[in-house]
């Protein structure tokens, strides 16, 4: 059975106030308990303490100090709150007890006497709390006084305290789960509305917001992430839009220059230099493709499997590529570093091939052919670097913005892109994010540009 989540909070606060209010009522019960006996125990203290003195058992008889006290009111009527008085022998016979009692008799415990403690127990109808003392003569221990003091009072008080306590017990929780119940209906109404906003927005209507009412509190917080999250939606799915124009703009774009080429053959016959010609155009079309394909391939890759990490010695490794690149490239490339010992980070190698591929090829692109490209690895408070600098074009500070956006490329200065696909540097930023690596560029336009890789 579905429970709503107003009925759960009001159950869980019910619950925890229920134990909380049961503890109370029980500490209450027990305190009040605890003051009436202690009450009942200090009267008969002071009545034991009162008549010790004043009555005596001599060879088994029963002599008084004061006899009109033995005699007195308190014990030869039936009171409010009488108190009984009877005497024992060593065997507890009974040799003596106040009229009060009538033809009851108190309970003796031999082993209590000594104690001084006090204990309720039934004599006849009557229930009592009673206390016993020895007697002594000269030393010797002849007999025992039993005190009692009616208890029926402080039971009827403690009674009546308990019935109390357990019918106020079901109608506090009653009330309490109502209110409780109300209370949490109310705190969660801003979640219902958030709920009721948030369904209305979809694919369409991205752009909308959830409005924040309260600026410092949870259901605050929780708007502000929800806004957050759409927020990360909307411009992922805008990137999304963009990229697939831009992917079906730049396929396009070759797929036209083969089909022109192609039919320009087709309408007549042409010279066989002619044809070699176009039909070479048509391959350089192809090679585009494959390339920009396998680019979209490797950029869809990133990021849809666990990359590994291993510690790589980043000195003998870059050092390794310089010398790797500089081949293939034909382009002169100086390895540089200031460190004496081995600098090692954990990375995944092949993610760190393909940054320091992409991130050289476009400084041999935009770059002077005769111009030197540095590699250089140092370590800077702490932290690991590689830098890839050129003396190339350089960027615009509008185009540093941009320039890891997929197939952005800047215009050069007839208005024209730069050839190529404009993804390698949006593949470098992908693989940096996942492999935790910081990509900072420095660059000025005519100047050449420098990227720095920072390891964490």
């Amino acid at each position: 059975m579905m429970v709503s989540y107003k009925e759960r909070i009001a159950r869980r606060l019910t619950l925890v106030t229920a134990l909380i209010v049961l503890v109370v009522f029980a500490i209450i019960y027990l305190v009040v308990n605890f003051t009436v006996v202690e009450s009942i125990d200090r009267e008969l203290q002071l009545e034991t303490d009162k008549h010790v003195g004043q009555i005596f058992l001599v060879n088994g008889e029963i002599r008084f100090v004061h006899k009109d006290e033995w005699q007195e009111q308190e014990h030869s009527q039936i009171q409010l709150n009488p108190i009984f008085i009877e005497i024992v022998d060593m065997q507890g016979k009974s040799m003596d007890r106040s009229p009060n009692l009538g033809a009851n008799r108190l309970s003796f415990y031999p082993d209590r006497a000594k104690k001084g403690e006090a204990w309720t127990l039934k004599t006849g109808s009557r229930e009592v709390r009673q206390m016993q003392i020895p007697l002594n003569h000269a030393g010797k221990q002849e007999g025992y006084m039993l005190v009692a003091k009616s208890f029926e009072d402080a039971r009827e008080l403690l009674t009546n305290l308990r019935n109390i306590l357990l019918l106020l017990y079901p109608g506090i929780l009653i009330s309490l789960f109502l209110a409780m119940r109300y209370l949490a209906g109310k705190s969660i109404q801003p979640i219902q509305q958030i709920i009721l906003k948030t369904n209305l927005i979809s694919q369409s209507n991205l752009n909308e917001r959830i409005p924040v009412t309260e600026p410092n509190d949870e259901i605050a917080q929780l708007t502000r992430s929800i806004n957050g999250l759409l927020g990360r939606l909307e411009q992922s799915l805008i990137r999304e839009k963009q990229f697939t124009s831009d992917a079906s703009h730049e396929l396009r774009t070759p797929l036209a220059v083969m089909r022109g080429t192609l039919e320009v053959l087709i309408r007549k016959p042409r010279e066989t230099d002619e044809y070699v010609e176009k039909i070479k155009m048509a391959l350089a079309s192809i090679d585009r493709m494959s390339e920009m394909i396998e680019q979209l391939l490797s950029l869809a890759r990133v990021g849809k499997g666990k990359m590994s990490r291993e510690d790589v010695e980043l000195i003998s490794f870059t050092r390794d590529f310089a010398q790797q690149a500089e081949k293939e490239t034909g382009r002169k490339i100086d390895f540089e570093t200031n460190l004496a010992t081995p600098l090692y980070t954990q990375v995944n190698e092949k993610s760190l091939q393909i940054i320091l591929t992409n991130l050289v090829g476009n400084a041999v692109k935009y770059s002077a052919p005769k111009t030197t490209i540095q590699l250089q690895v140092g370590n800077h408070e702490g932290a690991s670097f590689i830098q890839i600098s050129d003396a190339g074009k350089g960027m615009s500070k509008d185009s540093l913005a941009k320039i890891f956006d997929p197939f952005y490329r800047e215009l050069d200065q007839t208005g024209h892109s730069v050839p190529g696909t404009g993804l390698g540097l949006a593949i470098v930023k992908k693989l940096a994010v996942e492999s935790d690596i910081q990509v900072e560029v420095e660059s000025e336009k005519g100047l050449g540009s420098s990227f720095r890789l920072i390891f964490n």
